[in-house]
């Protein structure tokens, strides 16, 4: 079965940086496309990076780009985003999802999520 799990969440001042991880399984990893999305409180879930299978190609929300920097490592079926100097609008719960075909059929997995606040 496919699984995301994301890791890493932490309460952190502005300014302050962390990492955080998406263990995958349960499909070739190493084939698809990764993305992260968050969920800030009240509002939306937006997009915020997407890695290409190879990691070649990197892509971020203007809001992110520059501070925020997307990783995989398809030996170990985990993607990373490194957070860096954080603003209180990064608070969110930020999920680690793929489209993934499996049993013929195409579709959206979505870890639990791991909650980043932004608080001094």
């Amino acid at each position: 079965q496919v699984e995301l799990v994301e890791s890493g969440g932490a309460l952190v001042q502005p300014g302050g940086s962390l990492r955080l991880s998406c263990a995958a399984s349960g499909f070739p990893f190493t084939s698809y496309h990764m993305r992260w999305t968050r969920q800030p409180p009240g509002k939306e879930r937006e997009l915020v990076a997407v890695i290409s299978s190879t990691g070649n190609i990197k892509n971020y929300v203007d809001s992110v780009k520059g501070r925020f920097t997307i990783s995989r490592d398809n030996a170990k079926n985990t993607m990373y985003l490194q957070m860096n100097s954080l603003k209180p609008e990064d608070t969110a719960v930020y999920f680690c999802n793929a489209d993934v075909l499996t049993s013929g059929n195409l579709r959206t997995y979505w870890g639990q999520g791991t909650q980043v606040t932004v608080s001094s």
